[in-house]
């Protein structure tokens, strides 16, 4: 059953044309051949095999964001936005968030930032899937705090030299580069840090993989630069105007977790209805006992209030528009929403989503991420509040 139905009749959508639906449809059927029957090997081992992301070079699947001159497709957002629902559907956030964790995190530095030299021997194979990034921010002892950040980039000639270290990063341990904020004005919080690319052979790198409960399939590492040395041209952007450059990014990062959660939402409730449809007790299918149909009834409309929402966001920033309040409320609520309907999908599934050989329990694990990464809820609500209440405007940087 989709929830996207009124009346029993498909509802015309307005953001997504025949060639939107051709898309959605050609991607879907790549997951399920390419991606899907290695799955459950990659929750287990927590490796994902580089194959598939050459794969999705190749089909030109990272390139949908980017400039035709590197390999793009310079695609509107809502092809995004598909790419990022059929990648809830196949049941693996490890999965999807190592794939978009690589296309908009680290990529989006590279296109934003970085020189032609950068755009050529970095972003173009980025592209093609031959070379795989990672975002470095987060640190043990400063999370949303950014301006609190410790590692330091030293300026030593034609050389910075980075000390420091990162937590929590997507494609920590496997990735070919990183993309580094460093501290090269210690004493200036916010305005002192600034962007940085370096190698993954480079010496003085080491990365441990973290143990998770959930997004089991990609690999999340605590990253040590001890003395790491690269070439100034590493630098992205202009020395000092690292925040600003994470801060335009942060829009897009928080509408692809609130777009992710609305998928993987809308997702556990087709599987739960269909479950329930065919299950039977004291005589008749779950879906004909009233309060589980009046449970049903609202989490398929906070889900479609959400997912309505999150297009609008999507189509604001297809326009060119920097919609920082409205991609905030998009995380905030939209993680919570698929939290409390994923929380009760299993719950409608009795013992049997308890268990691991049904969706459910991978889902409310790698469901929990939601609120906490990409900025907590609580980090989330103060900034709209400064926004609603204090009037304190975000401006672009670009």
């Amino acid at each position: 059953m989709d929830v996207s139905t009124l009346n029993g009749s498909k509802a015309a959508d307005p953001h997504f044309t025949e060639e939107h639906k051709l898309f959605r449809e050609g991607f879907r059927e790549f997951l399920k051949k390419e991606v899907v029957p290695h799955i459950n090997k990659w929750e287990e081992t927590g490796t994902i095999e580089r194959f598939i992301w050459e794969k999705f070079g190749e089909m030109g699947y990272f390139g949908l964001d980017y400039p035709e001159a590197y390999g793009g497709m310079a695609l509107d957002k809502f092809y995004t936005v598909i790419w990022l629902e059929e990648m809830q559907r196949i049941n693996s956030g490890g999965f999807a968030a190592a794939m978009w964790a690589h296309a908009f995190l680290a990529m989006q530095h590279l296109n934003a930032e970085g020189d032609e030299r950068v755009k050529k021997e970095y972003l173009q194979p980025s592209i093609e899937g031959k070379k795989i990034g990672c975002l470095c921010i987060t640190e043990p002892f400063a999370g949303s705090d950014v301006a609190g950040m410790k590692t330091v980039a030293k300026k030593e000639g034609a050389h910075y030299v980075i000390n420091g270290s990162k937590t929590f990063i997507t494609n920590g341990v496997y990735s070919d580069y990183l993309v580094v904020s460093a501290k090269t004005d210690p004493d200036a919080r916010s305005k002192g840090i600034s962007m940085f690319l370096v190698d993954r052979d480079t010496p003085g790198i080491t990365a441990s993989k973290l143990d998770k409960l959930g997004w089991r399939a990609s690999d999340t590492a605590e990253i040590a630069f001890d003395n790491v040395k690269i070439p100034a041209e590493n630098l992205l952007g202009e020395e000092n105007k690292g925040f600003p450059y994470l801060m335009q990014h942060l829009a897009l990062e928080r509408l692809i977790m609130g777009i992710n959660a609305h998928a993987r939402a809308e997702y556990a409730l087709e599987y739960t209805m269909q479950y329930m449809s065919e299950r039977t007790a004291f005589g008749k299918t779950l879906d004909r006992f009233q309060a589980l149909r009046h449970r049903l009834a609202e989490m398929s409309t906070e889900v479609e209030i959400i997912k309505t929402f999150n297009y609008d966001v999507a189509r604001k920033l297809d326009a060119g528009l920097y919609p920082v309040k409205e991609a905030t409320m998009s995380k905030l609520q939209s993680t919570k929403v698929a939290d409390e309907v994923i929380y009760d999908c299993l719950q409608f599934l009795g013992g049997y989503g308890y268990m691991e050989e049904y969706p459910l329990a991978r889902m409310l694990r790698d469901s929990r991420l939601g609120p906490i990464g990409g900025g907590t809820s609580q980090i989330l609500k103060e900034v709209i509040a400064k926004i609603v209440i204090d009037n304190k405007a975000y401006k672009s940087s670009f």
